[in-house]
């Protein structure tokens, strides 16, 4: 019988392949990508343009994915 160390070692390990297979699952942007962004209006950089369907910076990205806006 295993630790409880063990235990939350593996609860940890599941946890992450479900987020992993979560984010997986997501569609993923196509198309075009904008050069500024939707939100704020900043530059987009070059190499996250390059990814295609690309419409926010990475901040403002982030914090939509939280449920904010800048």
């Amino acid at each position: 019988m295993g630790d409880w160390l063990d235990d939350a070692k593996a609860i940890s390990e599941l946890e992450r392949e479900r987020s992993i297979a979560a984010q997986l699952a997501r569609p993923r942007p196509t198309g075009p990508s904008r050069t500024h962004c939707l939100d704020c209006e900043e530059s987009i950089p070059e190499r996250r343009r390059a990814l295609g369907g690309i419409v926010r910076c990475t901040p403002c990205e982030s914090l939509s994915e939280q449920g904010k806006r800048r």
